[in-house]
Order: C-alpha cells, then sequence, then structure tokens
C-alpha cells in the first residue's frame, strides 16, 4: 500500500472533540475513544498540499467559490455513481447536519411531519424537534443481522409527511439499500406527495462488493422529488473544513433551499479551505487513497467479526455494507441500557457511542468507529475481552 495506515498519530493538543470530549462527556480521561466518525488516520497528504498552496497568499479574505470546485463535483459523481448534473443544480452547504436543518426550514413549517427511520443518526432526530415539526418515526426492523424496512409500515407512516430523511448509506447499521427498495422508497413519496432527503455523506465509504446508488438516478420521480447531501469529510477524514454541498435537480424545490439558506440565513459562504480541498480530493489521486482506505477498514471489519466470534459470545456485529461503523448487538448480555453503558466504561475503559443515541430501537447496543490502526483496534477488544472475563 501506499499509505501507511498502521501509523498511530498523537493527538493530543489539536483541540480533537474524540479525545477531548471525553472528560466533559464521560467524565474521565482514560477512555479509549472509539465513538465519533472521524478517522485516526491522517487526512492525504495533497490536501495538505493544497491547503499549504492555498496559505503561501498570506491574505485570508472572504472566498468565493471556484469554478474547480463545480467541476470536481460534476466529475465526480459522474465517474463514481454514473450521475450527470449541472452545476446550477450543486449549492454548498456548510455541512451536511446544518443542511438538514436548514432545508426542514426551507421545506415545511412549524408543526408539519416530517419521517425518520429509527434506529439513525441523532441529528435526524434532532434537526426535526429542534425546529418545532413532528416526528415520524417508520422503525426499521433487524432481520438475519441486517435492517430491512418495513413497507406496509412505511406506506402508513408517511401518509400526511411534508418530509422523509433518508440515511443512504444507513448510519449506524451500515447497509447499502437495494435498487428495489430505493424504486419502492422513491414511487410511495412521490404518490404521497413527500420531499426526500437523501444524506449519502457516506456513500464514497461502501465496501466491495456493494454499489451505492444515488436516490436521485433511481428514476425520474426520484429526481424530480429530492435533494441529495454529499461531502468528502467522512472518506477523506476533513470534517473540521464544514463542508458539503446539496444537489438538487428540482429547480423550484432548489430555490426553496437557496432562499432559506442563502437569503434568510445568510450562510452561502464557505471557509478559506471549504473549496480547495474538496477539490484536492476528487481527483484519480483522491480515488487511489480512498481504495486502500477501504481495503484496510474492511480488514478491520473481518478481524473484528473474526475476533468477537471466537472470544465474545455474548455481543453480535450488525456487519456494514458501508462505512467503518459497527453496531454492536449486546442484548444478550441482559443488562439495561446503563448498565450496558457502564459496562464498557468502567470496565473496558472504551468510549463508545450509547446506542439509544439512535433511537429506542438501539437499546441494547453500542456503536464503535474501526477507522484507526490496527493496533488500537486489537488493544479495545482486548480490554472488551478482560472485561467480559472479570465479570
Amino acid at each position: 500500500m501506499s499509505y501507511n495506515f498502521d501509523e498511530v498519530i498523537d493527538r493530543s493538543g489539536t483541540d480533537s472533540l474524540k479525545w477531548e470530549a471525553l472528560e466533559p462527556r464521560w467524565g474521565r480521561t482514560d477512555l479509549l475513544p472509539l465513538w465519533i466518525a472521524d478517522m485516526e488516520f491522517k487526512t492525504p497528504p495533497f490536501v495538505k498540499k493544497a491547503i499549504e498552496k492555498r496559505i503561501e497568499n498570506e491574505i485570508f479574505g472572504y472566498t468565493s467559490i471556484p469554478e474547480s470546485w463545480y467541476e470536481a463535483i460534476i466529475n465526480w459523481q459522474k465517474k463514481r455513481n454514473n450521475w450527470n448534473i449541472t452545476k446550477e443544480s450543486i449549492l454548498f452547504s456548510p455541512g451536511v447536519v446544518p443542511g438538514l436543518a436548514l432545508a426542514i426550514q426551507a421545506f415545511t413549517e412549524k408543526g408539519d411531519k416530517v419521517m425518520i427511520q429509527q434506529p439513525v443518526y441523532p441529528p435526524f432526530i434532532l434537526a426535526v424537534q429542534n425546529n418545532q415539526r413532528t416526528l415520524v418515526n417508520s422503525p426499521l426492523r433487524l432481520v438475519n443481522g441486517n435492517y430491512q424496512i418495513d413497507f406496509e409500515q412505511f406506506e402508513k407512516n408517511v401518509e400526511g409527511c411534508k418530509l422523509f430523511i433518508l440515511c443512504n448509506p444507513h448510519n449506524p447499521g451500515g447497509r447499502v439499500w437495494t435498487l428495489e427498495e430505493m424504486e419502492r422508497i422513491a414511487d410511495i413519496c412521490y404518490r404521497n406527495n413527500v420531499f426526500v432527503i437523501s444524506d449519502e455523506i457516506h456513500s464514497d465509504l461502501t465496501l466491495s462488493p456493494y454499489k451505492h446508488q444515488v436516490f436521485a438516478t433511481i428514476n425520474e420521480k426520484a429526481r424530480e422529488n429530492c435533494l441529495v447531501f454529499n461531502s468528502p469529510s467522512k472518506p477523506f477524514n476533513m470534517a473540521g473544513f464544514s463542508s458539503a454541498y446539496a444537489i438538487i435537480e428540482n429547480e423550484t424545490m432548489r430555490e426553496k433551499f437557496q432562499k432559506n439558506t442563502y437569503i434568510k440565513c445568510m450562510l452561502g459562504d464557505g471557509n478559506l479551505f471549504s473549496f480547495n480541498t474538496l477539490v484536492s480530493v476528487y481527483t484519480a489521486q483522491g480515488e487511489q487513497w480512498l481504495d486502500e482506505l477501504l481495503k484496510y477498514v474492511q480488514d478491520n471489519i473481518n478481524w473484528v467479526a473474526d475476533f468477537v466470534q471466537k472470544n465474545l459470545p455474548k455481543v453480535k456485529i450488525i456487519r456494514p455494507q458501508a462505512s467503518y461503523l459497527i453496531f454492536l448487538d449486546c442484548r444478550q448480555m441482559q443488562l439495561t441500557q446503563k448498565e450496558l453503558v457502564n459496562f464498557f466504561v468502567d470496565k473496558a475503559n472504551l468510549a463508545l457511542n450509547d446506542g439509544e443515541m439512535f433511537g429506542k430501537e438501539g437499546g441494547g447496543f453500542m456503536r464503535i468507529n474501526v477507522a484507526c490502526p490496527r493496533s488500537i483496534l486489537q488493544k479495545a477488544f482486548n480490554q472488551l475481552l478482560r472485561a467480559f472475563e472479570s465479570e
């Protein structure tokens, strides 16, 4: 491999949320943090070069969106997803999470119903509730170690909703939705006049042999009835730039989002590195780095699956089809959620995500981030094994 993903990086003194949050969130600093979805790998060296090139000019004023940013996104989506988009359909967003809130504000009014599928990424829940919209949950079903959509329930729940927020691929379950599943979603939402927000931030982390399908490319119904969010932040470990983009091919809906984001909320400007860093990774060089990363992540997932099967009979893994996040099914431990969290913190000295953050359907689960050097992963699971052995 051209890149060294085994290197352990000291992140102390860098204001890393992953590490600095241990004291305020868990009340201690002796935990191994494998919770929030950023990676313990160096961001690609060509990102650093892009930053260094920009700071050679020692004036750090207001920054406009360069043509190269649009071109990079258009070329990346064409090559990776066979999606032909225009410059006009691409809008800057200050992150996917702020984008969710901005979309909810743009397309709904207070009290309107917005549907999600729990367990799901917590900001989906918060973005709805914090904007005084009515949260509708159409829960996923766990079938043979994979999350499935209960379409009969989905069709009932979506009636009367204004928006449906799709996690594509799914977080925390790692599901890559099939073409058939998304065709049904597109059809149901179109018939019920429900606009779809598809969060595809983990799409570039889809693992072989699975294939990501952009929601907007399903069919004409989907293309005209959705907003797709994406960002290089997850696959290239650059969330600190707070930069993302929305793609909306429906002109009327695009104007609504644009007016809310750029005029009402005045959030149309990115930071100094929002644009050139994306351009630096949406290249052939970025593809090579990403291919090597995915190979390493897949090997980490395989290692975890093997270790858990051999050593931790009370734990099952929801094997991800995309991303570096694993949902650990700990229900056989027969603990309350509070007891489960305390077990991982006090006995295993691990800081993971509490499964109930993703909704009540996450009870009995913990989420772990395995995007780290193998030595850190081995340390974490050996700590977990010792915790079980001490029981």
